[in-house]
């Protein structure tokens, strides 16, 4: 562990171990394998929107201009959340034009390289070459 780190650690006052764990890390990366379900979720449970139509009914109600209203409707969309593993299963059994749309706005990542490629995905060289030593 760096001097630094032991440095920053004792101001706050807290003790480290040495580096111990660090033999517990490996630099291989494996990507989650995802086996989808028999079952294809309704489109309602893809996405919570409870929070985001809650802002949206406020908003809506509010007494503010009109162009200030649709710029945080806009910003409202944010508090939507996604349940990736229903995302997942309803992927597996959708038409190939869904799919294809479900990955262009990256619900699902199936191709690596195309996410790098369409910036979904950044890596740095270094990353990049260790994945690329450790995968097919």
């Amino acid at each position: 562990m760096s001097d630094a780190i032991h440095k920053q650690a004792s101001l706050f006052g807290g003790e480290l171990e040495p580096d111990q764990d660090d033999a517990k890390y490996s630099g291989k990366i494996e990507a989650p394998i995802y086996e989808p379900k028999n079952k294809k979720p309704h489109l309602m449970e893809l996405v919570d929107l409870s929070k985001t139509n809650s802002l949206i009914r406020e908003i809506i109600a509010s007494d503010i201009p009109q162009d200030v209203k649709e710029f945080l409707i806009e910003a409202a969309k944010r508090h939507s959340v996604f349940n990736y593993e229903k995302i997942a299963d309803y992927y597996s059994h959708a038409s190939p034009d869904v799919q294809a749309l479900m990955e262009k706005s990256a619900l699902v990542i199936i191709d690596f390289g195309k996410a790098i490629q369409n910036g979904y995905v950044k890596l740095c060289e270094e990353i990049k070459s260790q994945y690329l030593e450790h995968t097919d």
